[in-house]
């Protein structure tokens, strides 16, 4: 990322001591609030017969998240693999944004599935230089779940007790947002003020739920769904507040001398992403079967049908970054006063996604002026 970027810092009232972890915290978007501790599969893959591109092998992360079925199912299924041809596919997912950029950077990924706040921060921390967002992966599959005893219309959230998964991330940052546009007003670093903002890992938030502790949380899928189950009801989707009703969730990530040194191997991922996709929204049930079939092999669990069935159908995807929704989100974080304004130009590199969707003969995305010049 050539174009030069000033690095966010954190408002005043921090001290300096602290800022790292929240910069760390506002990182873990795609985690959606886990704990920063990651696994290894330990699997690699490549196609029969294939020709090996430039790089003998692939390295790409993900997370164990319905909002990165473009990676679960396309590297079930394959897809992935087969456009890399004798070139390995190596994978590791990771439950927190910071863990992944930190791979990125220290090159045990090459490419990675991962949320908008990680991406904007991983970019702006190393003023340019780490990573290129280049492709979209997905949209939407986040609400605000209230408990229907106590909360009945929007209005009554103020005065509750509401959970996001952590300070700064992605969810945090757009209800903040949210709650400033009602014209109430919360302290972002204590979470107090005419809404109490609870900071609750998305792994407890239905525990949370059932015991009373919160009223009702702002949250990604499938947690949302999980509230659902545990009697929630659905007050507010966040799509509902953003133009054409889409905003990124989850992009696709890859280490700038990565790829300097192998676009050929980008390219094939990109195909494959692309074909993925495409494959998912052609075949929306067998897709959703091999993601859940992905994350019980990942994490030894799958998600029931109760909640699996209206988290998949909340999700889109997309090879679209939805460029200007990232910008937007990053104004959503200067104003909660979490960060400073960050320098995005150059974020973007679309050359390669462009290059495949116009042989696919799909339309070409746009970088919202924030593209490598």
């Amino acid at each position: 990322m050539p174009a030069t970027t000033r690095t966010p810092a954190l408002r005043r009232g921090i001290a300096a001591a602290a800022a790292l972890p929240l910069l760390a915290v506002a990182l873990t978007a795609c985690g959606y609030g886990s704990k920063a501790d990651d696994t290894k599969d330990g699997t690699s893959e490549v196609a029969a017969g294939g020709r090996k591109l430039s790089a003998d092998t692939v390295k790409i992360g993900y997370f164990p998240n319905l909002t990165h079925a473009t990676a679960l199912v396309g590297i079930q299924e394959g897809l992935i693999a087969k456009e890399l041809g004798g070139t390995k596919v190596a994978t590791q997912t990771f439950n927190a944004g910071p863990s992944e950029i930190e791979a990125l950077n220290g090159g045990s990924i090459d490419i990675g599935f991962i949320g908008p706040s990680p991406s904007v921060n991983g970019y702006a921390k190393s003023k340019g230089q780490a990573l290129r967002i280049i492709s979209g992966s997905a949209s939407g599959g986040v609400k605000l779940v209230v408990n229907p005893d106590t909360i009945k219309t929007l209005d009554d959230v103020k005065g509750k007790k509401i959970a996001t998964p952590q300070l700064g991330n992605t969810q945090d940052v757009a209800f903040l947002n949210w709650v400033s546009e009602k014209g109430w007003k919360v302290d972002a670093q204590s979470g107090k003020g005419d809404v109490s903002v609870v900071r609750t890992d998305n792994k407890v938030t239905p525990d949370a739920y059932k015991s009373g502790s919160i009223d009702g949380a702002w949250v990604p899928e499938p947690t949302a769904s999980k509230l659902v189950a545990e009697g929630g009801k659905v007050l507010l989707d966040e799509t509902s507040l953003w133009p054409d009703k889409k905003f990124v969730i989850t992009n696709v990530i890859v280490s700038q001398s990565f790829l300097e040194e192998h676009p050929d191997v980008v390219e094939a991922v990109l195909r494959g992403t692309v074909k993925t996709n495409a494959w998912i929204k052609a075949n929306p049930d067998k897709a959703k079967a091999s993601a859940n079939a992905a994350l019980k092999e990942l994490s030894g669990k799958e998600l029931k049908p109760e909640v699996i069935d209206p988290a998949w159908k909340s999700i889109q995807i997309t090879d679209d970054p939805l460029a200007s929704t990232l910008q937007s989100q990053a104004d959503h974080a200067v104003k909660a006063g979490l960060l400073d304004k960050p320098d995005l130009g150059g974020i973007y590199d679309l050359t390669l996604l462009n290059k495949v969707l116009k042989a696919e003969g799909s339309p070409e995305v746009a970088d919202a002026g924030l593209g490598a010049k």
